[in-house]
């Protein structure tokens, strides 16, 4: 199991990689003033979809983000 702070140093690098410095820091911003809840908002964005549509996007996903043991 990883620490605290490896899976914050892992989560930054993600975010600066795929959004840079500035998006990475408004990211933040937004997470920290809409007090944000991962699963409601994982919710709102799946609840609509069919579950035809689902797994068309989970099989999407794991295609695109095969998964690498570390």
């Amino acid at each position: 199991m990883i620490s605290d702070m490896e899976i914050m140093d892992k989560g930054l690098t993600c975010l600066l990689e795929k959004l840079g410095v500035i998006e990475t820091e408004r990211f933040i911003s937004v997470i920290n003033k809409e007090k944000f809840d991962y699963t409601k908002w994982q919710r709102k964005r799946f609840d609509y979809m069919s579950s035809e549509e689902f797994q068309e996007a989970a099989v999407a996903y794991a295609k695109e983000h095969p998964f690498h043991r570390e």
